[in-house]
This record gives C-alpha cells, structure tokens and sequence, in this order.
C-alpha cells in the first residue's frame, strides 16, 4: 500500500509540475485554431529568432563538447595542485545567476566596459550583438558535458589508456579509440543537455542582447517581446515550438538507456 501512495504522489507532482505547464501552453498556442498558430512563425523576426537560437545553440554546443571532453580528462587522468578549485570553477555557472553573468560581459565588453571602446574602434562588435550572445550561452552550459563525463570517466580508470600509450598511441588516438567509446552515452547526454539549456537561456541573453527584433532576439526573448505585445498566440505558438524541441532533447537523452534495456531483455 505504502509503495503504491508514493507511485501515486510521485505521478501526480509529475503531472502538476512537468506535465501540466507545457501541455497548458500548447492549448493556448491552439486556442484560436491550428492556422493563426502556424501562421504566426512566417513573421520574419519569429523567423530570425528560430535561427539565431539554432546557430547559437549550435557554436555552444561545438565549443563546449570540445572543452568538456578535454577538461574531463585532465580532471579525471592527472591529480595536480589546484584540481579541486578547477571542479569547483567549472561548477560556477550552476550557481551564478545567469543574469550576473550578462552583466559581467556587458562590464568588459560594452560601450563603458573594459574593452569595449577598444573593440568598437577595431570595428568588432559583441555587446547587443550575435558575438556576445554567443559567449553568453558558452558561459551558461560549459558545465554540462564535464559533469556528466567526469564520474565514469573516473570509473574508467587509466588503465586502458596507459596499455595503449605503451603500444605507441597518441594523445588523440588515446582519447577517440580508448576513451571516448567507453564513455559514448555519457558524452551524448552532456551534448543533449547543453543543447536543451542553450535554446532556453534567457537571462544571461536577455542581458547581453540589446533586444534588437530581428537581430539580437532568441526565441526565449522574442517570445518575452509578442508576449509583452499583446499578441498572445504568437507568444504562445513560439512558445510551445521552444518547449517541443527542449522536450526532444531531452527524450532523445534518455534513449541509450531504453535501448541497452531493450536489448538486455531480448537476450
């Protein structure tokens, strides 16, 4: 009886908390019929929120999968002095407000920042501008891919690595034969939830932006901008859009884990 009530009380926060909102705001986004919903993402700025989120996503995904795969393994391969205060730096961005964070970006780069006069003078703009949304986003999901490999890659130990470094392989050869493989699934939900976290950034964007329609706004503003706007069904179309492609990352996450249970029951 006891394990039935929690399986009941764990469904029903699921519902209330993770299921209820996403569902309420494609009702809305359809309240007025499929039509004005589809028809409000041929406005060019929606158009342009959807691809600069895409591209932005995409360069953080980029950078951080490369820079979370190196730091797990000088993390997880070497023990050197001030290792722990690395962990903890590369943590910082779950604990910093994302908002502290754009307005640490704007203090160097803006027009008043530390480098700012000297960058526009050179003709390089990255306050309210594509480059500082982009650095904004790096910032906020660099943590990610490195927590989600550094616990099996300490699981993994050394051992395989050093049996190949004796047969003569490289660094490189080391990290994507030796590696990498035995550490796949991990790397993919690290990818997966940089991905889901980089569409949906808001604040630490929202900060660094300018909020330039057409050009500075990602989905998360734009939809902030028809909301604010009045125009409701927009607002919410984009909305659920936004939430449908987090939704999807998400579920594609958790289908390693399906499939290796799949097959364990084949067998």
């Amino acid at each position: 009886m006891k394990k039935y009530s929690l399986w009941v009380v764990t469904w029903g926060l699921i519902a209330l908390v993770l299921l209820m909102p996403p569902a309420l705001v494609v009702a809305e986004a359809l309240k007025s019929g499929l039509a004005p919903a589809l028809a409000s993402f041929s406005d060019p700025d929606g158009q342009a929120a959807i691809w600069l989120t895409l591209e932005v996503t995409v360069v953080a995904v980029l950078v951080n999968t490369i820079f979370g795969v190196l730091a797990a393994w000088v993390l997880t391969k070497y023990r050197f002095p001030g290792r722990s205060a690395l962990l903890v730096l590369v943590e910082l961005p779950l604990s910093i407000s994302p908002v502290v964070s754009g307005l640490v970006w704007l203090l160097l780069f803006g027009a008043q920042g530390w480098w700012g006069p000297a960058l526009e003078q050179a003709g390089i703009h990255i306050a309210f501008a594509v480059p500082g949304i982009m650095l904004a986003t790096v910032f906020v999901t660099l943590p990610y891919v490195v927590r989600t490999l550094v616990p099996l890659m300490e699981q993994q130990g050394r051992d395989a690595e050093e049996a190949a470094m004796l047969a003569g392989a490289g660094f490189w050869n080391i990290l994507w034969r030796v590696t990498l493989p035995g550490a796949r699934v991990a790397l993919f939900s690290g990818i997966l939830l940089t991905t889901a976290r980089a569409m949906g950034e808001f604040g630490a964007v929202s900060v660094v932006s300018g909020h330039i329609p057409g050009m500075t706004e990602t989905m998360p503003l734009h939809i902030e901008s028809l909301y604010n706007g009045y125009q409701t069904v927009a607002a919410f179309s984009m909305a659920a859009l936004l939430a449908g492609m987090a939704m999807m990352a998400v579920l594609l996450r958790s289908a390693p884990e399906w499939l290796a249970r799949r097959r364990e029951t084949q067998a």
